[in-house]
């Protein structure tokens, strides 16, 4: 039996390194720090992405989708020797950048994530197949494996036009896109319509359609928002808005299935806090996307960087991390200790509100305090602290109990 509690605390591990990571790239802008900040900035984005929510999700697809498959010695050798890739990465990109190691073991990575797409795709029992849960965990990780194609690109693309080219950049949002507005959200999605069958509520067919066929074009459509920063032709920005417009609408339908059952699903009073939480960011976020296909503000959030940083956050904390922590413990997956929790919201709120204002004191010219990268990095500290928080009560106080929704 794989002791899977064990590798939600690793994820939980990532995250705390994640925020550590963080921390350094702060200190960057108010004292000398040896090291390259943009290696630092790659091992920051790896790790967020490939240590925490890559594991933190996988691990919960392995426990509702494949537990009683009787693929754990398979699962095993996939699980480790994901590891293995994330760790070469860790100590290979503050080193040398986008090198040969680092570029060696993220090839890795994604072989991993291939083996692991194949053995869900393969294994699941076929209980599970005509389930709507399924059907988007499993297209969620087809988005994965789509999204490949930004790094396999990146690798063709620094040696033939070197990394000054728009396709270097467009590379890279390529493969963000279609992890942060596919694969991530997508997933996350499949666990809560799980939960719902398993408390045997019944979502008609062309409920979960319309919401089902809106996100997927709109999941196409919005990688459009990636490439108007390069002035492409009018037709651009009409594809970009709507694909943010129905996304928008395909979120409606969601939020309208989730609402109509949401008693019924039965969340703990602090569960279910925190996914509303998510939700409200999730709306701030595809209002944010709808604003960004108009070329003012296109090229507004090109020009500052405040912006986009701000946005990513938003996107990464308080969207994927909040639904991540509050399934995770929905699933007892993870203790999450409300106090560790709220030590990381502050520093989440205070953060996001010190980048966007000072986005918009550059944007409108409005005063910029003295010393605000001061508070910023002081704000900042209370990342490691809440999240070393919920790392080490998971080693104090264990779960127990048959996990919920099951």
């Amino acid at each position: 039996m794989i002791a899977i509690k064990k590798h939600t605390a690793l994820a939980l591990g990532y995250f705390l390194l994640v925020a550590l990571l963080g921390l350094l790239l702060r200190f960057f802008a108010i004292a000398d720090v040896p090291g390259t900040y943009r290696y630092l900035v790659h091992t920051h984005s790896h790790i967020a992405l490939l240590g925490w929510v890559y594991i933190g999700l996988t691990s919960i697809i392995y426990y509702l989708f494949l537990r009683t498959a009787q693929i754990d010695r398979l699962y095993k050798k996939i699980f480790w020797f994901t590891q293995l890739t994330i760790l070469g990465m860790l100590f290979s990109f503050p080193f040398q950048g986008y090198a040969l190691f680092s570029i060696i073991f993220s090839t890795l990575f994604l072989i991993a994530t291939y083996f692991f797409t194949w053995m869900v795709l393969k294994y699941t029992p076929k209980s599970f197949k005509n389930r709507y849960s399924y059907t988007c965990v499993k297209t969620s990780l087809i988005y994965m494996v789509v999204s490949s194609i930004g790094p396999w690109a990146v690798g063709g693309v620094m040696a033939t036009l070197g990394k000054t080219s728009i396709w270097y950049k467009l590379s890279i949002y390529f493969y963000l896109h279609f992890q942060y507005n596919a694969w991530f959200i997508l997933a996350l999605c499949g666990f809560l319509f799980f939960i719902a069958e398993s408390r045997n509520i019944k979502i008609t067919k062309k409920k979960f359609n319309s919401f089902f066929y809106l996100f997927n074009a709109s999941a196409v459509l919005t990688v459009f928002l990636s490439v108007l920063w390069t002035e492409p032709p009018n037709l651009f920005f009409i594809l970009a808005g709507i694909g943010a417009a129905l996304q928008l609408f395909a979120f409606f339908k969601f939020f309208g299935i989730i609402k109509t059952n949401y008693k019924a699903l039965n969340f703990n009073p602090f569960t279910s806090l925190l996914l509303k939480m998510a939700g409200l960011v999730l709306m701030l976020k595809l209002l944010m996307q709808l604003f960004s296909a108009l070329p003012y503000f296109a090229n507004l959030a090109y020009r500052s960087l405040d912006f986009v940083i701000g946005y990513l956050h938003l996107t990464f904390l308080g969207l994927i991390s909040i639904s991540l922590l509050a399934l995770l413990q929905h699933f007892k997956l993870i203790y999450l200790s409300r106090k560790g929790f709220w030590i990381f919201f502050t520093a989440f709120i205070l953060t996001e509100l010190m980048i966007f204002y000072r986005g918009l004191a550059i944007w409108q010219g409005l005063p910029i305090p003295e010393g605000l990268l001061d508070y910023l990095f002081f704000a900042s500290c209370l990342f490691p602290i809440g999240i070393g928080w919920l790392f080490i009560s998971n080693f104090i106080k264990k779960t127990s109990g048959t996990p919920s929704g099951l």
